[in-house]
């Protein structure tokens, strides 16, 4: 689920850019394959609904499980002992970036099982950077530009005509509302880890936040799972499984942060774009989930929202480098 443009909890400040043009190019391909990865994280999961009788909150803690292996490894390898360098008011910060996550995945496969991975990708993702803006303007101070202004109007009146026009994704009227709600719930909890890990990011390596958050967010949801474990799983929801938690998850980490460090500040943009579009590509082909004519309207306002906060992102961080 899945990852933050792609939401920013997923910036690697701390990472020194190489603005090579050869360089960048490969940084680029790179990104953008980690975030169509993270786009078929909402397909996975549907496939499992199909196949097995799964909870949600199951599916969120193998997620970060089977992850938190792949990536504690890559953050040991990389910093060492570092990794666990948290002291004081940061180990507060750092549960709740756990806490956040393990929100995170709930909502979103919630979100999912309820009304499709369409609508619940394009809600969650889109819309994530649009509470950021906000919430770092409410408490980081954080002034609201014009750019920001813009795609927060793009974001309202995309999400609108996403959830409030008929469509033909396959449920129901009110189970479309309720996915949405799931999904901003999603959304919200996502923004809320980004700006955790911005308070944490000056002073740690961001594998160390991933490596941290994911193993935190998998202990909160570990009682809420051994609950609802389910009695058998077959073998196609197992590969299911491992699948979620281990490519689309803890490999496409590794691949976004390898592009990171070859790639500028365009990356950012590529991952914004990449996953709610595979995501939807993905769910209309294999589950013929139709937004309809106003709802592909509402989806490229999303998008388009997604656009404007990344390249008034790029033209502070130019005026900056000045």
């Amino acid at each position: 689920m899945p990852a933050p443009r792609k939401p920013s909890m997923n910036e690697a400040p701390n990472i020194r850019l190489d603005r090579s043009p050869a360089v960048s190019a490969r940084g680029l391909l790179l990104v953008a394959l980690a975030a169509s990865l993270w786009g078929t994280v909402g397909i996975a999961s549907k496939f499992l609904y199909a196949t097995t009788d799964v909870a949600p909150v199951f599916v969120g803690f193998m997620r970060l499980f089977l992850a938190v292996p792949l990536l504690f490894a890559l953050s040991l390898a990389t910093i060492g002992r570092r990794t666990f360098a948290f002291a004081g008011r940061e180990l507060g910060a750092i549960l709740m970036v756990g806490v956040t996550l393990a929100l995170y995945q709930l909502f979103y496969f919630t979100a999912v099982a309820t009304t499709g991975v369409a609508i619940a990708t394009l809600v969650t993702i889109c819309t994530a950077p649009l509470i950021v803006a906000l919430l770092a303007g409410a408490f980081l101070g954080e002034r609201l530009s014009a750019p920001v202004v813009a795609a927060l109007i793009l974001g309202v009146a995309g999400t609108a005509m996403l959830v409030g026009v008929p469509s033909d994704v396959g449920v129901s009227r009110a189970a479309v509302f309720a996915g949405a709600a799931w999904a901003l719930g999603s959304a919200l909890s996502y923004a809320l880890f980004t700006l955790f890990s911005r308070v944490l990011a000056p002073g740690h390596h961001p594998f160390t936040l991933i490596a941290i958050g994911f193993g935190a967010g998998a202990l909160m949801l570990l009682p809420f799972a051994v609950a609802r474990m389910p009695a058998a799983i077959p073998l196609e929801g197992i590969w299911l499984l491992l699948y979620i938690g281990l490519v689309p998850t803890g490999f496409a980490y590794i691949l976004f942060f390898a592009g990171m460090k070859r790639a500028g500040a365009t990356v950012a943009s590529i991952a914004a774009l990449t996953e709610p579009l595979v995501a939807t590509l993905l769910a209309w082909s294999l589950f013929e989930e139709r937004l309809g004519a106003l709802g592909l309207v509402g989806a490229a306002l999303l998008v388009g929202a997604m656009a404007v906060l990344a390249k008034g992102s790029r033209r502070r961080r130019a005026g900056a480098d000045t």
